[in-house]
């Protein structure tokens, strides 16, 4: 008997749940700013060089300073802080 499409696409029990961020994600989210990340991300696979996203990086910066993640990142799992 040959498989249908219905049995070939049944990973039922098998799949994650792709409407959920992953871990690596859900960080990127905590940071408050994943939108520009993505767009940093998506202009390097566009370009394949870092050096032609400077917009985009600049971006990224200035969201990272408004949110104040160099303070968040640096106690995140630090047994100091």
């Amino acid at each position: 008997m040959q498989p249908t499409n219905a049995t070939l696409n049944d990973d039922s029990g098998n799949q994650d749940d792709d409407d959920e961020p992953d871990e690596w994600d859900q960080r990127i989210i905590n940071t408050g700013c994943h939108e520009e990340n993505l767009k940093l991300q998506l202009c390097h696979a566009d370009t394949g060089d870092w050096r032609q996203c400077t917009k985009e990086m600049e971006a990224f910066r200035k969201c990272w300073d408004e949110h104040n993640n160099n303070m968040r990142t640096s106690t995140v799992n630090n047994t100091d802080a």
